[in-house]
């Protein structure tokens, strides 16, 4: 059986607007190399809200971007710094659009006062386009004649004779 290789990427930024869409690049090409098309979109919507969102309502704009693939699900979690920004008041319509579109979502608070939120999404490494056999090269119709007419026999008798 085939395993997936857990994959994990940081991302520090501090966030403006012209960053936000960079990354959203940045998230995109990590997951097609992860192999992840089919997340693409709506992970890079969800972090687009949640930037926008900090970026307008925060007073620290640098922030922590990261995402795990564990070979089942992809989580993403944005950390930001400001001690004074409530997800429960300012952030509430951005958590609203991220937890109906994510399979799971959350926010807690870490040890130095700042917020984590984080969302999940089931993800399967994309298939692959099956291994076809490709057709066998045409045989060839001609044999190539025996390179002895004698039997066996008589060439092994000779050869003893002749070590001899």
């Amino acid at each position: 059986m085939k395993t997936a290789v857990p994959c994990y990427y940081h991302l520090d930024v501090e966030v403006g607007p012209e960053r936000v869409l960079q990354v959203s690049r940045i998230l995109a090409a990590h997951l097609r190399y992860w192999n992840l098309e089919t997340v693409v979109d709506p992970v890079c919507r969800g972090v687009e809200l949640l930037l926008r969102a900090i970026d307008e309502h925060a007073t620290d704009k640098l922030t922590s971007v990261e995402m795990w693939w564990n070979g089942q699900h992809l989580i993403t979690a944005i950390g930001e710094n400001d001690h004074e920004l409530r997800p429960d008041r300012q952030l509430r319509g951005c958590l609203e659009r991220i937890a109906a579109m994510s399979d799971g979502w959350g926010c807690c608070a870490t040890d130095t006062g700042s917020k984590v939120i984080w969302f999940s999404r089931r993800a399967r490494a994309g298939d692959r386009e099956p291994l076809v056999a490709t057709a066998p090269a045409p045989l060839l119709r001609e044999t190539r004649p025996v390179p002895r007419e004698a039997p066996v026999a008589v060439l092994a008798g000779a050869a003893a004779g002749a070590a001899r």
